[in-house]
């Protein structure tokens, strides 16, 4: 009786590993696909309701605001969102030939990215940046930004560490960002950052927090450098943890800037 009890017991954690976050109704369906990072494994979950709605990404497995903002916006609007689980924390930790490594999940986009983000013991290994880079293109490979035409991701922050008087003049951040909109009524940790001028011209008249990133700003292997460097429209919607609503609200927004200028493609084929 004991061996079942703990068999069960093992069954339940293995699949609450394997999917965090449970579809929240009947309708909404799950897929995904895993890969191996050496010792850490990294699942993708995708979460759907209804076909050629929009898509989220999130890429950060300790940002869980963003993910049930997301959820609750397809509950009513209908879209996908691919969730990366590898253990309820920010950033990849692995071994590899008795060395420990780290990087954060948002800077393995570029070769220079994982370059110089990669955390390591002595010195990185040529074949661990090319994992770390095989990587990033299996997540964008399984988000399809050529098939969206946008990347939309979702990320959460601290209260008053980041946020966006880090983009403003004499602040850490300021060389990453072209220009900044803020909104002095809203909390400051609650931001849009896009790297396309006409949504922050958009988002800019929406009168919410805005950053619209420079060209000229650090190569440091992110999704919004990537997504700039190949000319894919970018939105990121970042709130502090526990914002859900203003999260839910920001999306929106963000969505209606996407739609304004045509950069839906699922959207735009489905209304044809």
């Amino acid at each position: 009786m004991l061996k079942i009890i703990l068999s069960a017991l093992i069954i339940n954690i293995a699949f609450a590993v394997s999917a965090q976050h449970p579809p929240v109704f009947e309708a909404m369906t799950t897929d995904s696909t895993s890969f191996q990072l050496y010792d850490l494994k990294i699942n993708l979950v995708k979460y759907t309701y209804k076909p050629n709605g929009i898509k989220f990404l999130v890429v950060h497995d300790n940002e869980d605001t963003g993910v049930k903002a997301g959820f609750e916006y397809i509950r009513w609007n209908g879209g996908k969102l691919i969730d990366s689980q590898y253990g309820g924390v920010r950033d990849y930790n692995f071994t590899y030939m008795d060395d420990t490594y780290r990087i954060d999940p948002n800077a393995i986009y570029t070769e220079r990215g994982v370059n110089t983000r990669l955390k390591k013991d002595e010195f990185s290994s040529n074949e661990v940046e090319k994992a770390l880079n095989d990587a990033g293109k299996k997540i964008l490979d399984y988000y399809n930004p050529k098939e969206t035409g946008y990347i939309l991701t979702l990320h959460n922050n601290a209260d008053g560490g980041f946020g966006i008087s880090s983009y403003l003049p004499g602040y850490d951040l300021s060389s990453t960002a072209d220009s900044v909109y803020l909104n002095p009524e809203m909390d400051g940790d609650d931001l849009l950052y896009v790297t396309d001028l006409k949504l922050f011209n958009s988002l800019k008249k929406a009168n919410v927090n805005v950053i619209l990133q420079s060209k000229f700003g650090e190569n440091d292997g992110s999704l919004s450098v990537y997504a700039q460097l190949n000319d894919i429209p970018y939105i990121n919607v970042e709130v502090q943890h526990g914002h859900i609503d203003e999260n839910l609200r920001l999306i929106e927004i963000a969505i209606a800037a996407l739609k304004e200028h045509n950069m839906i493609k699922t959207l735009i084929t489905k209304k044809e």
